[in-house]
């Protein structure tokens, strides 16, 4: 199977009907479209949940494990959002797809560390739901380094991450990444702060630029500074992306995104011009 999402997210490989996803809404125009788009994308069939005694029976009723669940915030018997609040006790990964939305529930939806949410004001709205399943259930693909020596910073960044389904791996020095990175070839993408005891942000891209390139590894540099030159520097010196904190929580996903599907791009024209012999 192959998809191409809205924002550019290519994905290209097997199936993925094997995941269980529970799709919480009460709109028969909304169940249906989101039903068809997903079996026709990717071959998933949603069990629909109308209610939250729907929802509850679902989830009490089978010891098969939700990979995923898309919720509406409000369901028949659960009008003030227990139904999300009852995803989230249990752990189910959760996107929200709402047609009800303001800064606050912003703010309240990502406090419950979500994994998305879709908001139902556009026609595009399902499309942009299905690419956001589509990167939930393959981002285990990616192997994230984050690489921090301040155990707070560190643990942020790896809880944002893991909620969206990455492999992450940390270290608390440069000396530590280069260390991880050689261990690990498999590294798609490095966030990296800039201001550390042993090797600076600028100086440890620049020891990695030296044996490998932006087509195998994507490097994001961030700081806490109030220097806006930073960035320039760290472009320079090799990096592909510059951030600073604190982050809002929308751009760092999507840079971490954009970042990656411009490896997995490169990656795949490699491998077609090997595959017609060229250099």
């Amino acid at each position: 199977m192959s998809f191409i999402g809205i924002s550019g997210m290519q994905y290209s490989g097997a199936s993925l009907a094997h995941h269980r996803i529970l799709l919480a809404e009460d709109s028969n125009v909304f169940t249906s479209m989101i039903s068809t788009r997903l079996k026709e994308l990717f071959g998933i069939e949603v069990e629909v949940c109308r209610s939250f005694q729907e929802l509850e029976e679902a989830y009490d009723q089978s010891s098969d494990p939700v990979t995923l669940a898309i919720s509406n915030i409000n369901l028949p018997g659960a009008e003030n959002g227990e139904a999300l609040n009852y995803l989230i006790d249990f752990s189910v990964p959760t996107i929200v797809f709402t047609g009800t939305f303001h800064q606050q529930m912003r703010d309240e939806l990502l406090s419950k560390e979500v994994v998305d949410y879709i908001i139902k004001d556009s026609v595009f709205a399902v499309d942009m739901l299905a690419e956001s399943v589509c990167r939930f259930l393959t981002n285990h693909r990616h192997h994230v380094l984050i690489v921090d020596d301040s155990p707070t910073a560190r643990a942020l960044l790896t809880t944002r991450l893991k909620r969206y389904n990455f492999r992450v791996s940390t270290a608390d020095s440069g000396a530590a990444a280069l260390s991880i990175l050689k261990a690990n070839p498999d590294i798609g993408l490095m966030v990296t702060d800039y201001n550390m005891p042993d090797i600076d942000g600028f100086e440890l891209t620049r020891r990695i630029r030296t044996s490998i390139g932006s087509h195998q590894l994507r490097i994001i540099g961030v700081s806490s500074s109030t220097d806006r030159l930073l960035s320039a520097r760290f472009l320079k010196a090799g990096g592909n992306d510059f951030m600073l904190r604190p982050f809002i929580d929308e751009e760092f996903y999507c840079r971490v995104n954009q970042n990656l599907d411009t490896l997995m791009q490169i990656k795949q024209a490699h491998a077609h011009r090997a595959g017609e012999g060229k250099p």
